[in-house]
Parts: structure tokens; C-alpha cells; sequence
């Protein structure tokens, strides 16, 4: 098991079909086909919080950072644009990680094209 946050998460994004890694604004940050990002991460970036912004769908931001404002937040810069933050250093059990393996597949389906998401979807139903 992979105790680094970072490590932890990259690991879950670079599973996802044709994401790359590469620093934006000085931080890891995934992306799709190299050019839409969907997961930033996020060392301490304003604050002295480890965390990751990441895509959400329609009012899934509000309705995460209402239900539990100890681990979710609206980031700066694209929190405006539905984006929603999760905090990483906070405890981090096995159930933690699969809500963040849901939140990133989401936040990638937001922006990869269709044929990526048929691929993703069809890997889901073999497995």
C-alpha cells in the first residue's frame, strides 16, 4: 500500500486511459491527451493544507463541501468554475481512497473525450 498522498493519487490518475503528468503553477497536475487538466495537487498552495483540486459535475462542489467541510472545500482560481478541493491530510483509510478513485474518475469524464470514456467505462465492466 502506498503511504504518499502524492504518490497515492497520481497512481489513480495515471490509470485513467492516455493521462500525462506534468507541473502547472509548480505543482503535479494530470491531464488528458496532455491538454486538459483534471486533477491539480496542491503542497501547501495558500494555506497549510496538503490537498487536490479536481473537476466536479454539477453541484457536486456545494453538496461535498456542505456534507463534510473538514475534508472538502472550494479551491481558489477554479473553485468559480465547479471545481471542489479535497484535503489529504486527514486520516486516509481504504474507504477515503475509493471515494477519491470516484472523485477522479469523475472529474476526468468531465473532460476527456468520448472515446476515452467508452475505454474507461469498458475496463470497468471486464474488472
Amino acid at each position: 500500500m502506498i503511504d504518499d498522498p502524492l504518490e497515492r493519487l497520481r497512481a489513480i490518475c495515471l490509470a485513467l486511459p492516455e493521462t500525462t503528468e506534468r507541473l502547472s503553477h509548480g505543482e503535479p497536475a494530470f491531464f488528458v491527451r496532455h491538454k486538459k487538466v483534471f486533477v491539480t495537487y496542491a503542497d501547501h498552495h495558500h494555506d497549510d493544507r496538503l490537498s487536490f483540486w479536481c473537476h466536479a459535475p454539477a453541484g457536486a462542489q456545494q453538496a461535498l463541501v456542505e456534507s463534510d467541510p473538514q475534508r472538502f472545500f472550494v479551491p481558489p482560481y477554479v473553485g468559480g468554475r465547479g471545481w471542489v478541493g479535497v484535503y489529504l491530510d486527514v486520516e486516509r483509510d481504504d474507504a477515503f481512497w475509493a471515494e477519491i478513485v470516484e472523485l477522479v474518475q469523475d472529474a476526468y469524464r468531465m473532460v476527456a473525450p468520448r472515446v476515452l470514456v467508452a475505454r474507461l467505462d469498458a475496463r470497468a465492466s471486464d474488472g
